[in-house]
């Protein structure tokens, strides 16, 4: 990617912030904590940017560069690179939901997330036999001025932590969008267990919820688009953060493997590892080209971004696992242990290959998508 000098600056100084206030050993004190981030990290975080990206200045945001999908990218690279705490994907996509269609309604709600004082988080998956990739089964239905939401979802980041859910659901045919409370009556919050040291996740479920029809985001039943694009949003950010992991990883195996001596030679001086090498620098590659090519396609809405966008989620996800399985393995016995820092970034792909779709249900996508271009031709 071709960055400006603010793009650079805008980069550099999110990194630096990582590096000072989440480097391996805070990572490994957040383990036990049932948050998993600080409130006043989180704070700065959005001082610096990190929540406003996707909302218009009109709105109280604004971008780097006028892509604010290409600048999220940034910091979600950078922390992938520090496997840095804090639920960067579902507060962007709640502001930048609420912006453009309620922002008026809950402009207070906006305020807070966009100040880093207010976590709101995205319930979109659900549990089996409703966890295939699009599927939706929760329920919103109308019922005189109000409506009313009955359901699971699972997982949701930060859910416990959160003020407030947008939570899809089916009406009808359609998909709605609602802006629900936390605290509303009905809503039950169930903590899961996750392989990242950070991140929080947890079952949600709505027990005949019932809200005025205000708190409804854009049309009742005609979601379907929003919803597709907050997908596409979601997997971008997500893929550009485990390509930061990925390059991270990366890059310590090969200083590893030059510091690391074996019957008097490098490690990195045998052609075995030579020839993985070659293969991981490849893999590295290409996962930068198509995940900078799917967030260029998204941010722009250009034709075929669905289609990118879950080629990048189904290579990503596929390569930066592997790639993250041989880093460990080359680091030998101490890459197994919890004292090295390889398996924070292991433990970063990892979930992020679960998330918004795996690499199996991305393919599936990729064929049903042309399948239904050559039918329309």
């Amino acid at each position: 990617m071709n960055m400006s000098s603010d793009q650079e600056f805008f980069r550099d100084t999110t990194a630096r912030f990582l590096t000072e206030h989440a480097s391996p050993a805070e990572i490994r004190r957040l383990r036990d904590d049932p948050v998993g981030f600080g409130t006043r990290y989180w704070r700065q975080g959005a001082e610096l940017g990190w929540t406003s990206l996707l909302v218009g200045e009109e709105h109280g945001g604004g971008s780097i560069s006028g892509d604010g999908l290409i600048d999220l990218t940034l910091v979600a690279h950078e922390f992938g690179r520090h496997a840095a705490p804090g639920p960067l994907v579902p507060t962007n996509l709640v502001a930048r939901t609420v912006s453009e269609l309620s922002a008026d309604r809950h402009a207070d709600v906006l305020a807070g997330i966009l100040a880093g004082t207010t976590i709101a988080s995205w319930c979109y998956r659900e549990p089996r036999p409703n966890d295939g990739l699009g599927k939706v089964a929760l329920e919103v239905r109308a019922e005189g001025p109000d409506i009313v939401l009955n359901g699971v979802k699972r997982p949701v980041e930060a859910a416990g932590q959160a003020t407030h859910l947008l939570v899809t659901g089916r009406t009808g045919n359609g998909l709605t969008q609602v802006l629900v409370p936390a605290d509303a009556a009905g809503v039950s919050i169930r903590p899961m267990h996750t392989v990242d040291l950070t991140r929080r996740f947890s079952e949600v479920t709505f027990g005949d919820v019932r809200l005025a029809a205000d708190a409804v985001l854009g049309e009742i039943g005609g979601a379907d688009g929003q919803v597709e694009h907050q997908l596409e949003l979601a997997m971008v950010v997500a893929n550009s953060e485990s390509v930061g992991a990925m390059q991270f990883a990366l890059d310590l195996t090969i200083e590893w493997a030059f510091d690391r001596y074996s019957f008097g030679r490098p490690l990195a001086s045998y052609q075995e590892l030579k020839h993985r090498f070659a293969d991981m620098k490849t893999w590295l590659e290409a996962a930068h080209a198509i995940s900078d090519m799917a967030a260029e396609a998204v941010g722009s809405r250009s034709a075929g971004a669905d289609e990118l966008a879950s080629a990048a989620k189904a290579f990503i996800g596929a390569y930066g696992s592997e790639l993250l399985q041989d880093c460990v393995q080359i680091h030998g016995g101490i890459g197994l242990t919890f004292e090295h820092d390889i398996h924070l970034f292991l433990r970063r792909v990892t979930l992020n290959r679960a998330l918004y779709g795996t690499p199996s249900q991305h393919r599936q996508r990729i064929a049903s998508l042309m399948e239904n271009e050559r039918g329309a031709a």
